[in-house]
């Protein structure tokens, strides 16, 4: 079997395939890992793309458990979520979903809504409730029942920083799920978000543990994958066309540095971005072509940064507190977000005693004009907007800017029947399966199901 892209969904595909087929793996980039990237800052490991495995769903963490990392698993420090939000640092409430408040009183005293906003979010449960029969906008109906302050100064900010997408434009019931259940059933929400939360009669329970992370860096998981999956990885490789043979196998054309390579399987998984899939997909299945090429697809990147501790401390500066903080569109700055490694990871702090890493995140979907300057100007702004925010806290030693472009794919209203359309016209196809972030959750715990589901198909179909 062929899996065309090497990131963490076609490498768990690959893993989840050993012993049931050969499996070569064609990666276009010259390394693996896809987002899961881990280089080198002021002579200590950092994450270049996501920093933090899903641990509210299990994929993600049992995979690294079953490559051999469990032990290299673990928990981020406490601390809660916080909003860079009208010019001050607003920690959220504690119990919120998503940013919405399932306590709207706790937000007295906080700063985060204006008294009119605060007063109409106080007011969602006097609202009539009748039932989504469609997928809408997640701002068409939080705005409606939470006020639209509430939307651009508590959702949006999370939104931003997963999807790097505009709460106009994501699908309520693939960017919200829990909430869109709610909605579909004409409940109340916030009452309803409260139920969910803690379940009638039901003790409190230990800390749940939203994230972790792994010693040593993310990109550890897909080379781990990789080497436990046995398969044939083949880098510097671009898949460019797949023929159908008269044997009904599959013929993948793909291009190297020393010239074309055909390859010729019983089944492909095609790993890869959306757009990237439609092209393949062209010749064959028109009616995926078009709705995977309408995927629109956000540009972001990630400036890491070293401040030195002793310098710091020497002049008076402060370090900064917590893991990190959030920043809401509306307020015009270049990052959306800041996250404290040094604070939030043990490990990292212990990796270099005598700096203090953090990373700003930069680009949102139609925010591309951020993003289309040179490197020093991201760096710089970067550090700006962190005085602006936290106070002196000098300069750095080192940076480095990671670019993902066209890295995150946007979930638009109709995203799920998008979806369901695309695998109903590659079902058609036989030995053809597709996995990757832009079906059922750009996150690596859905990345990760999404290739197992792949594999599964395959061998069990």
């Amino acid at each position: 079997m062929i899996v065309v892209g090497g990131g963490i969904s076609g490498l768990t595909a690959a893993w989840r395939l050993r012993g049931d087929a050969e499996v070569t793996v064609l990666e276009g980039g010259p390394r693996i890992g896809g987002k899961l990237r881990t280089g080198t800052l002021a002579g200590a490991p950092v994450d270049e793309g996501a920093e933090s495995l899903m641990a509210l769903r299990p994929e993600a963490v049992r995979l690294a458990q079953d490559v051999g990392l469990g032990a290299e698993l673990c928990d981020p420090a406490p601390a809660p979520t916080t909003l860079w939000s009208d010019g001050a640092l607003r920690p959220l409430p504690q119990g919120h979903v998503m940013g919405i408040p399932t306590e709207p009183d706790a937000l007295a005293g906080t700063g985060l809504l204006s008294e009119e906003g605060a007063a109409r979010l106080r007011h969602e449960e006097a609202l009539p409730a009748e039932a989504l029969t469609e997928d809408v906008s997640v701002a068409e109906y939080l705005g409606g029942r939470l006020g639209q302050e509430a939307v651009d100064r508590l959702v949006e900010p999370l939104l931003g920083g997963v999807y790097a997408g505009r709460p106009d434009r994501l699908s309520l019931r693939a960017a919200l799920p829990r909430v869109a259940a709610v909605a579909e059933r004409g409940e109340p929400l916030l009452s309803a978000l409260r139920r969910m939360r803690t379940p009638r009669g039901a003790a409190q329970g230990p800390r749940v543990v939203p994230v972790q992370g792994l010693r040593g860096g993310t990109g550890r998981l897909p080379r781990a994958v990789a080497e436990a999956s046995g398969a044939r990885i083949l880098t510097g490789t671009r898949a460019r066309e797949l023929q159908r043979t008269a044997a009904g196998r599959w013929r993948v054309l793909a291009v190297t540095s020393d010239g074309p390579l055909l390859m010729e399987a019983d089944a492909v998984v095609l790993a890869v971005p959306a757009y990237e899939a439609a092209e393949l997909l062209r010749p064959h299945a028109p009616l995926a072509d078009a709705d995977l090429g309408a995927i629109q697809h956000a540009s972001t990147a990630v400036v890491t940064m070293a401040f030195p501790r002793t310098k710091a401390l020497a002049r008076g500066d402060a370090l900064p507190e917590g893991n990190g903080f959030l920043v809401p569109a509306v307020d015009g700055h270049t990052i959306k977000a800041a996250t404290f490694l040094s604070n939030k990871w043990r490990w990292q702090s212990e990796a270099a005693p005598d700096v203090f890493l953090l990373r700003t995140s930069i680009g949102r979907v139609c925010e591309e004009h951020r993003l289309d300057v040179p490197d020093r100007h991201l760096v710089r702004s970067s550090v700006i907007e962190l005085h602006q925010a936290l106070g002196s806290i000098g300069e750095p030693v080192a940076a480095r800017v990671t670019r993902w472009e066209r890295g995150l794919p946007q979930y638009g209203v109709g995203h799920k029947e998008r979806v369901a359309r695309v695998r109903e016209a590659v079902g058609k196809l036989s030995g053809i399966q597709l996995c990757g972030a832009a079906y059922e959750g750009v996150g690596v715990a859905a990345c990760v199901s999404t290739g197992t589901g792949a594999a599964r198909a395959l061998t069990e179909g």
